[in-house]
């Protein structure tokens, strides 16, 4: 078996100098939300790396609807989880569809990049009000879809020009029609590509703030990191609950994320290096 050289094992440490702190400090956040999440509420803020009396408490009240700010938490949880797989779905869609000019479409779609998506939210807001589709789903899923798609098009456009024209040419003269060459020879193909836009469209509008807080305002109506805000417009906000609920919240996008992270680098980068 061969040893690795020195350079190897230098080039390794450094690694490891450079991650371990990286690490460390990404996941501060998440473990003090988490302590917040186990402590009661007089022991929230004694700044213990571990509380006195860990309690579970805290995911009661939340489950359980406990308090005014979480009246309607399942249904809000349950809007962030119907309007995030819409999204992914009408994402996918939308950047399968062959229109004539296909390249300019795209061209033109990977434009609207150079407009930070926070200045649109007024004039999308207007528009979403013109049509009568404030306070209404359909509005921040459309919001979201437009912001999803010019990426999404762009990736799965490069990803299929990398596919041999030859598997066309012989599944054409195997008898296959338009729909079972799709079907059956671009979408398994693809899969990596298709996943990872999927995806990357779901936990973009699974995290959305800006858009819900201006689209939708009815409690019953509203996605769960909007109804998170609510909870610092009090003045004693129950900051052991809202980290419990922002914790419950990051678990679905994490169990997603590590589920498909093995599509995620090669679907994303499929189309990074023009053949």
């Amino acid at each position: 078996m061969k040893l690795p050289s020195l350079r190897e094992v230098g080039i390794e440490a450094k690694l490891l100098l450079i991650g371990i702190p990286v690490f460390i400090w990404t996941m501060l956040p998440i473990y003090h939300m988490f302590l917040f999440a186990i402590s009661p509420k007089e022991d929230a803020f004694a700044g213990k790396l571990w509380p006195d009396h860990p309690t579970l408490n805290n995911f009661s009240i939340v489950f359980n609807e406990r308090h005014y700010f979480l009246s309607h938490f399942w249904l809000q949880l349950w809007n962030s989880t119907v309007i995030a797989v819409a999204v992914g779905a009408f994402t996918l869609l939308i950047s399968r569809l062959r229109v004539p000019g296909g390249r300019w479409v795209m061209n033109l779609a990977l434009f609207t990049y150079f407009i930070p998506a926070a200045f649109l939210a007024v004039p999308m807001y207007r528009t979403m009000g013109t049509y009568g589709l404030l306070n209404n789903h359909w509005a921040l899923i459309l919001a979201m879809v437009t912001i999803a798609s010019p990426y999404a098009i762009w990736v799965l456009k490069q990803a299929s020009d990398k596919l041999p024209v030859e598997l066309d040419e012989a599944a054409i003269m195997d008898g296959a029609t338009t729909l079972q060459l799709f079907r059956l020879v671009y979408i398994p193909l693809m899969m990596p590509s298709l996943v990872a836009i999927g995806t990357y469209a779901l936990l973009l509008a699974w995290n959305e703030y800006l858009y819900a807080f201006l689209l939708l305002s009815r409690d019953t109506d509203i996605t769960l990191p909007v109804a998170l805000g609510n909870f610092l417009a009090a003045d004693d906000s129950p900051w052991e609950l809202l980290m419990t609920t922002g914790f419950i919240y990051a678990l679905p996008p994490a169990a997603i994320y590590y589920a498909f992270k093995r599509y995620m680098v090669g679907g994303l980068t499929a189309g990074a290096v023009k053949s």
